[in-house]
This record gives structure tokens, C-alpha cells and sequence, in this order.
């Protein structure tokens, strides 16, 4: 049955003996526990992302390139939780081979504009430092539309290919770990992860060396150098980028690995358990860029109850928060 889920591979969600004499309608429905947190995770995604995007998009002060990307990687989390939901529902309920490709098209779609997301915010980062006194400009805010641009062209166009017929719904031999996905089509998401992770990795590395020559400069003017407050929080700040690029790797790395190296044929249980932490990098990813962000505390302070902490509105910025 193409509605069914064979031991040897795994459908986002959805599984079912794998007896291909059954007909679709008498196959047993059972619902597999890894499933419920698949969807449980998509919702908890939504939730979380939906308030990051109601937030940005309410407040008119919150329009600077930086908050643009945020909200596009929210924008991205908030429509891959959607689509992990939407895939269980129709998985269980409609176990219609078109609603199954249009799902994993949308989770494909905004995984990967999740991650272009993350490159964009990174690029932004090492900008706004390699370049501080000409980042406020108009140039700016134009290349941060075509980076925008160019994200969601590219993941829609990836999401599309499922839906346009590149999928192994015709060949069983062609499946990859995630069905109806074909091993081409996982190989090259997964091959264009590594090369972003690679990218990030380099970006960060730059971040970093410029981050603390900056302080060694100014700690020197103080003559201490590892007693200089903005020293200390400079190494502060090093360390959350440590952090950031860790936790991303931690949730994508595991999944990416093994999607390269296994095929329909290998136990699902394996699919499962690299698939689910990736979906958590879309749970963590508005504490790390959202929640921490003072501009965006203070306007959920005014959107939850209507003032903001004189804590919040006196914190200064500093290298930590980069």
C-alpha cells in the first residue's frame, strides 16, 4: 500500500504493519508513539514561533534588518511546526498520497528556510561588527531584502520538488530514510546543510576574532586585561556563540549524518530518534534569537501585561548578547 509504512523506512509520520496484502482500508490504524512527538513537538514549534512573529509584527520599532530576519526565522519555525501537525493529521485521517506530498513539502520548505534563516542572521551579525559604521544604511536594509528574498525563493523551490514528481511514490528502490523523499533529494539537503554548517562555522570564527581583539583593545586602555569588565563579558559573549553553533550541530548533525549514510531499508527507529532532536533546534531557536533580544523582551513585556520591568528597561547591551 503506498499509504503504509514499511519497518524498513519512515513516513514523517504515519505507521502501519508493513503486510502490502492488506488494502488501504483494512489496514489497522495505529498510532506510533514517535509520531505523537513529532506532533507534539510541531506544536509546541507553532506556539513558541507564532508569539515571535505576532510580537515583530505589531511593533513598527522592531523593522531593522536584524528583526527581519528574526522574524523570518520565526516565520520559518512557526510554518514547520504547522506542517509536522498538518502531516500527522493527514498521515492518520485523510492517508492520501497528495495530502502526504503537499505536508512534507511545507516541512521540507520551512526546515530549510529555517536554516537559511540562521545563515542570514549569522551573515547579519558579521556585518554589522566587520563593517560598524556604515551598517545602518540603506545598503544594508537592501541586501538583508535580498537575502530574505533569496532564502524563500530557494527553500520554496526545494519544498516544490516532492510535489513536481521527484519523490519515490512510482519506485520503492529510489525511497530514502524519509519517505516519499528519494535519496537524491535527501543527499543534496543534507550535502547543503553541511556546506551552511561549514559557512556559519567560518562566519562565527570571524565574529569571534573580532569580538576580542575590540576588547583586548579597549582593556588595554585599562591596563588589565583580564580584569576589564568588558573583557570578561566579551569572553561572555564567545562563549554564547560557542553556544549557538554547538546547539545547532547538536539538533542537525545526527539527522544529516545519517540520512547520507542509510537508506529505506534501515529500521525506522533509527530515522526517528535523529529526526526528532533536529526538530528541536526550532523550539530552542526563539529562546537563543528572540527571547534574549532586549528590544523584543521589552515588547513582550507590553504585549503580556502592558509595562515593561524597570530590570528590562535599564539592561545594557553588551558583547554577550551578540
Amino acid at each position: 500500500s503506498s499509504q503504509s509504512l514499511k519497518v524498513s523506512r519512515i513516513d514523517i509520520p504515519a505507521t502501519f504493519p508493513a503486510e502490502e496484502s492488506l488494502a488501504p482500508r483494512q489496514l489497522p490504524l495505529l498510532i506510533n508513539p514517535w509520531d505523537v512527538v513529532l506532533c507534539t513537538s510541531g506544536t509546541l514549534i507553532a506556539c513558541e514561533n507564532a508569539l515571535v512573529v505576532l510580537v515583530i509584527w505589531q511593533n513598527p520599532a522592531l523593522r531593522a534588518p536584524m528583526f527581519l530576519l528574526i522574524g523570518s526565522l520565526a516565520l520559518a519555525d512557526l510554518l514547520a511546526g504547522l506542517g509536522l501537525v498538518l502531516h500527522f493529521t493527514c498521515a492518520y485521517l485523510l492517508q492520501s498520497d497528495s495530502a502526504q506530498l503537499l505536508t512534507v513539502g511545507l516541512v521540507v520548505a520551512s526546515f530549510s528556510a529555517s536554516v537559511f534563516s540562521l545563515l542570514a542572521i549569522t551573515i547579519d551579525r558579521y556585518l554589522s561588527l566587520y563593517y560598524a559604521l556604515t551598517y545602518n544604511s540603506e545598503r544594508t536594509a537592501a541586501f538583508t531584502y535580498t537575502m530574505l528574498v533569496l532564502l524563500w525563493g530557494l527553500s520554496l523551490c526545494l519544498g516544490l520538488l516532492p510535489v513536481t514528481g521527484v519523490n519515490c511514490l512510482a519506485e520503492e528502490a529510489t525511497c530514502s530514510v524519509v519517505r516519499p523523499l528519494t535519496k537524491n533529494n535527501i543527499a543534496v539537503l543534507s550535502v547543503s546543510f553541511l556546506l551552511l554548517f561549514g559557512l556559519m562555522l567560518q562566519l562565527y570564527v570571524q565574529i569571534c576574532k573580532i569580538v576580542m581583539r575590540h576588547a583586548h583593545q579597549i582593556a588595554l586602555q585599562h591596563h588589565f586585561l583580564a580584569a576589564s569588565p568588558h573583557y570578561v563579558t566579551t569572553r561572555k559573549g564567545v562563549s554564547t556563540l560557542a553556544i549557538i553553533l554547538g546547539t545547532f550541530a547538536a539538533c542537525w548533525m545526527p539527522f544529516t549524518v545519517y540520512s547520507l549514510i542509510a537508506d529505506y531499508t534501515y529500521p525506522p527507529l533509527y530515522t526517528y530518534a535523529t529526526l526528532v532532536p533536529a526538530t528541536y533546534n526550532s523550539v530552542i531557536n526563539p529562546v537563543i534569537y528572540a527571547f534574549r533580544n532586549q528590544e523584543i523582551q521589552k515588547a513582550l513585556w507590553l504585549v503580556c501585561c502592558g509595562c515593561i520591568p524597570a530590570s528590562v528597561a535599564q539592561r545594557a547591551r553588551t558583547p554577550s548578547d551578540v
